[in-house]
């Protein structure tokens, strides 16, 4: 048996394994205590690697569909029958045709930090489509807004903050999101043990508002009112304060005009929280010694996602917290470089347009919520062909049964999964990558979301297996055939792109410098050497546990890319949708509003096919309030119709005040067990799809993102 050391690549949390190794397979893994950043935390997921990485479900060798049935295949086989359909269809319908999309596990894999955009660039499509307008483009669009790139997001500085307000977000058993964090709930503890505070804002009584200082339930939605009414405070009673971001600020005055309607007693009677503790927020965020708010994704899946995501950051500088120790910070990873000086282009969206719906592209991508409009609406541009790389949208996107119907529609489809699940038992060819042990891994995106700096690069922890593929190789033939070129051959686009890092260092690294066993290790290195710390891929390796890089500094005004140069807080498009918000105040309510929930053991739907992960009481439960189940004459353990515009599903009823009353919550990622899908211990327990209910013609207008929280339901029991 030997030790080994791995970053684990199943949530953004970025946790350090100790992974016992034997007989060509992993034994154990445990938390490693000796990483720089999470100290021998380890979560239930990052215990199982072995079980997932040994999964007997999961492929290893491609898969053609014949008559409906899907049979193992050659590499060669595979790629050209890759190549024969993608050419058929671009030859008889022109390129707008095809459709890519891309899931969330491509943030978790270097090819998939690598080689997506030459796959993008390659497939010259306008219908891209990614995981990213189902949770989390709200923030994307709003600190492009704000700070002029979507990618510059601050993270909240957990271990020197003071107080923390937390909205839409459960930590405890999401490890974090958009803020990378080993140990959140260590951190979140630290605050504590310190004199600090943490409040939750959230629908629910999370594990995280269960160990908050102090939990607030709001009405699903309605985050925007809060928010905008603790900047009212912030204005009336005198409590703005810049500090060091005076110079670099602008459109405070438009920031007071807007603020001026959103009183505490206005936004109290929208979000049910007492306007007296609206205003308490406020004097907290703008008086303690140091202080972040932060929200996620409860605060992005909603109808006025941008707006909300914006006002976090808009607290954050009015109150001097952004840049600065213990509020919110912008991290610096390794592989990046600071920039010479502020200013740039900036950011703007609808470069283009959806085909049926004519919603806007948003960071050159369009909203997953039309992705079944353009299949299925007839006429020029009609996607006819569909590439998925690692995603499983059939659980994950709004009114999937619709989707579901339409890629059984399609006339060629290839999917770059490891699994046959939900979505890609409808692909002709399923191309799976070697399993995450057997390459190397390294933080392209989640490093830079990271509440203190570090880097960590772990080596293949299980040799190659001689019948796979490299998912570098994989994409990067997948890549030469949307070309149009030769695809036999992945070392042409290797060397490409190679070329292309070595060029884009400006010379400061020279090609026989550069060391590294795959193509993806050789762009580290590069990456490494010509960014902010001088790092090389050999002096990551040397140290297993990761390098620390010391806590977030200050990087205003250096990482501001607006053209200005400035936090420009206002633009016209964020002023009109601050008028909705208004407009909306006198609307009636529904009845009854269904929003997501999260489990510490689960992540979407990638975690259903380990057992360990999914034994125990069934957590696919319908969670009402006592005095819903009573309404309507509802019991726990029941089992109830739930019904929304799009769909409708039946689910077993939880009884619990853990959700305020007119909510009911389920979690997403389940609807296992359909015919063609290969999930043995998945189709056990298969749940409910969520997604059977969410409405893909609801979203929020700046980013597109799909609006999950808040749907509104009915309910009757089943007799």
């Amino acid at each position: 048996m030997a030790t080994a050391y791995r970053t684990c690549p199943l949530c953004e949390a970025a946790c350090g394994l100790e992974l016992t190794v034997g007989d060509g397979r992993i034994l154990a893994a445990r938390g490693d205590r000796e990483h720089v950043f999470s100290h021998g935390f380890v979560c239930p997921k990052g215990a199982t690697f072995g079980a997932l990485s040994g999964d007997p479900d999961r492929l290893r060798r491609p898969m053609i569909r014949h008559g409906g049935e899907h049979r193992e295949a050659s590499w060669d086989d595979a790629f050209q029958a890759v190549a024969h359909g993608l050419s058929q269809t671009v030859a008889g319908y022109g390129r707008s045709a095809l459709a890519v999309y891309l899931g969330n596990p491509n943030a978790h894999t270097m090819a998939g930090g690598l080689y997506v955009t030459p796959l993008l660039k390659a497939a010259g499509t306008p219908n891209v489509f990614s995981a990213s307008t189902v949770d989390q483009m709200p923030k994307h669009v709003s600190c492009g807004y704000l700070f002029g790139n979507p990618l510059t997001i601050p993270v909240p500085d957990l271990d020197r903050t003071d107080f923390l307000l937390i909205l839409g977000a459960n930590p405890w058993e999401s490890n974090g999101s958009l803020a990378t964090a080993a140990d959140f709930p260590g951190r979140l503890k630290a605050i504590q043990a310190r004199g600090g505070r943490f409040v939750v804002v959230d629908p629910r009584r999370t594990r995280t508002a269960e160990h908050a200082d102090e939990h607030l339930f709001i009405r699903p939605g309605a985050d925007a009112f809060l928010l905008f009414a603790m900047v009212h405070t912030l204005f009336a009673e005198g409590l703005v304060d810049l500090g060091h971001l005076a110079a670099h600020v602008t459109g405070l005055d438009q920031v007071r005009g807007l603020a001026a309607d959103f009183t505490p007693e206005l936004a109290a009677g929208a979000c049910d929280i007492p306007a007296e503790r609206i205003r308490g927020l406020a004097r907290e965020v703008a008086t303690a010694g140091s202080a972040a708010v932060y929200g996620r994704i409860g605060t992005c899946t909603v109808e006025f996602g941008t707006l909300t995501s914006w006002l976090i950051d808009v607290l954050n500088v009015l109150t001097g917290n952004l840049d600065r120790p213990g509020g919110v910070m912008f991290p610096l990873a390794a592989h990046l470089r600071p920039h010479d000086r502020p200013g740039g282009k900036g950011f703007r969206t609808g470069r283009w347009h959806s085909r049926a719906r004519g919603l806007p592209e948003v960071k050159g991508e369009l909203p997953v919520a039309t992705l079944a409009d353009e299949i299925e609406t007839p006429g020029p541009g009609q996607v006819r062909a569909f590439v998925t790389v690692a995603g499983n949208p059939v659980l994950s996107t709004p009114n999937s049964a619709r989707l579901d119907r339409a890629l059984a529609g399609l006339d060629f489809m290839v999917s770059v999964d490891p699994y046959l699940n939900e979505t890609t038992r409808h692909a002709d060819v399923v191309l799976p990558p070697m399993e995450s042990a057997r390459k190397g891994h390294y933080d392209f995106s989640f490093l830079g979301f990271a509440v203190r700096n570090f880097a960590s690069y772990s080596p293949p922890v299980l040799p190659p297996d001689p019948g796979g593929m490299d998912e570098c190789d994989v994409l990067a033939r997948l890549t030469l055939i949307l070309a149009g070129q030769d695809h036999t051959d992945p070392g042409v686009l290797h060397e490409t792109l190679l070329a292309r890092a070595l060029a884009k260092s400006g010379g400061t690294v020279g090609r026989d410098e550069v060391t590294g066993d795959g193509p993806a290790e050789r762009l580290l290195d590069v990456a490494l050497r010509a960014g902010a710390y001088d790092l090389t891929l050999a002096r990551l390796i040397e140290n297993p546990h990761g390098v620390d890089l010391g806590p977030l500094q200050p990087r205003v005004p250096e990482v501001l890319r607006t053209p200005s140069g400035t936090i420009e807080l206002v633009v016209p498009a964020i002023a009109a949708e601050a008028g909705r918000l208004l407009a909306a105040t006198g609307r009636s309510r529904d009845d009854l509003v269904l929003i997501g929930r999260r489990h510490l053991r689960s992540n979407n739907s990638w975690m259903h096919n380990v057992p360990a992960l999914v034994k125990g009481r069934d957590r696919c439960t319908l969670q009402m309030h006592p005095a819903d189940a009573d309404r309507f004459a509802l019991a726990d353990g029941d089992d109830a119709e739930v019904t929304s515009r799009a769909g409708s599903l039946t689910a077993r009823v939880e009884v619990t005040d853990r959700v305020m009353p007119g909510v009911v919550s389920l979690p997403h990622g389940w609807g296992h067990g359909v015919p063609g899908a290969r999930m043995t211990v998945a189709a056990e327990y298969p749940g409910v799809n969520a997604n059977l209910l969410t409405d893909e013609m609801s979203v929020d207008p700046l980013s597109g993102n799909t609006v999950l929280n808040g749907v509104s339901v009915k309910i009757a029991k089943l007799r």
